[in-house]
């Protein structure tokens, strides 16, 4: 369908979205009133931009008048070169929205290759998140960690709440690397370790239905880093979904109620995101480009600290400011580079 075609599309739904409510169908009052507010930043941008090329028409006509001619001509060109930026505009309106980008998200960061320092990394990549989250207004809450001895983390999860967090971080999900040298390394020799990151959209009940009969909950002690019991009744939890085999545990809270909720918060996050990851990979088939698709497996960027930059692999960004990434100050020029990266790949999707 042509952009032109998808323009009238947009203004005949408006219209008849405006009759319908104004029919008074109770029924569906709220449906209809929130695609009208959806709907209603696109014809705008639509409206700017046909008055835009209404008036280029219309400055191009004048300028066949010798008395209108130089005032004409400066209107024209200026439309000209405006019309660009309009077009673009209305045409990242009309992308396909991903439902799940005003939701919240939960952060899940493993420690992967490298041992203790896998688990160091892992817990600053923990806390730049959480930094991350503070400079943008956003609400981080510590769900469940496993600690290592010495400040390190095995896993950590948590929920951060804001407007938009999965839409700008729905890309960090993937596995991260680090090049430095240890600080228990006596020699002086760069070491390279790992860890996982992982996005999910905070699902609601609504989002994912779980049969109480398709789980199997365990309780037993919560163990403290190195192993040590750290709690004397059974209050960590441990959730089994029967049938996709998927676990998840808490133990973070002393009370057993808390961390069954936790983890069932967890665990219909990770459902969820088996289902959109499902669903993405179905329309992704044809897609050569991989910015947007999550795979925890894929190596997305590198951390190198003797040399101070931060590469991201998949848009081929370098910055040499890793300090500043690590405390989340440098953190929405990466974002913001992977969001244009997919809006572009998008983009050229929909004019093929």
């Amino acid at each position: 369908m042509s952009i032109d075609a998808q323009l009238d599309k947009v203004l005949y739904r408006y219209d008849e979205l405006r009759e319908m409510l104004a029919s008074g169908d109770g029924s569906s009052f709220a449906k209809l009133s929130k695609e009208l507010s959806d709907i209603e930043p696109v014809v705008q941008a639509v409206q700017t931009l046909k008055k835009a090329r209404a008036d280029m028409e219309e400055a191009e006509l004048m300028m066949a008048d010798p008395d209108m001619k130089d005032l004409a001509s400066e209107e024209f060109y200026a439309l000209k070169e405006a019309l660009p930026g309009l077009e673009r505009d209305v045409q990242l309106l009309l992308l396909p929205k991903d439902e799940a980008d005003e939701k919240n998200a939960i952060l899940e960061v493993r420690a992967g290759t490298g041992g203790e320092e896998a688990a160091l990394f892992a817990a600053e990549l923990f806390r730049m998140y959480e930094r991350y989250a503070s400079l943008r207004g956003w609400r981080f809450e510590v769900m469940d960690v496993n600690e290592t001895g010495i400040g390190g983390m095995k896993e950590a999860s948590a929920t951060i709440t804001g407007r938009g967090v999965f839409a700008r971080l729905k890309f960090e999900s993937g596995v991260h690397r680090v090049q430095r040298v240890p600080a228990t390394e006596s020699g002086g020799r760069i070491h390279t370790s790992a860890a996982t990151v992982a996005i999910m959209p905070e699902a609601e009940e609504v989002d994912i239905q779980i049969d109480e009969k398709d789980l199997r909950f365990d309780v037993y002690r919560s163990q403290g880093s190195g192993g040590q019991s750290v709690n004397t009744t059974d209050s960590a939890v441990r959730v089994t979904h029967l049938p996709t085999g998927l676990a998840v545990a808490c133990q973070q809270e002393k009370s057993q109620h808390k961390n069954k909720a936790t983890a069932m918060k967890l665990l219909r996050a990770r459902l969820y995101e088996m289902e959109r990851e499902a669903k993405a990979a179905e329309r992704a088939a044809n897609r050569k480009s991989q910015v947007g698709s999550g795979d925890r497996s894929e190596r997305i960027r590198t951390y190198n600290f003797p040399q101070g930059r931060v590469t991201d692999h998949r848009i081929n960004l370098t910055l040499y400011k890793i300090e500043e990434v690590m405390n989340g100050n440098a953190m929405d020029e990466v974002v913001e580079a992977l969001i244009a990266a997919d809006q572009a790949e998008r983009l050229a999707e929909m004019a093929g």
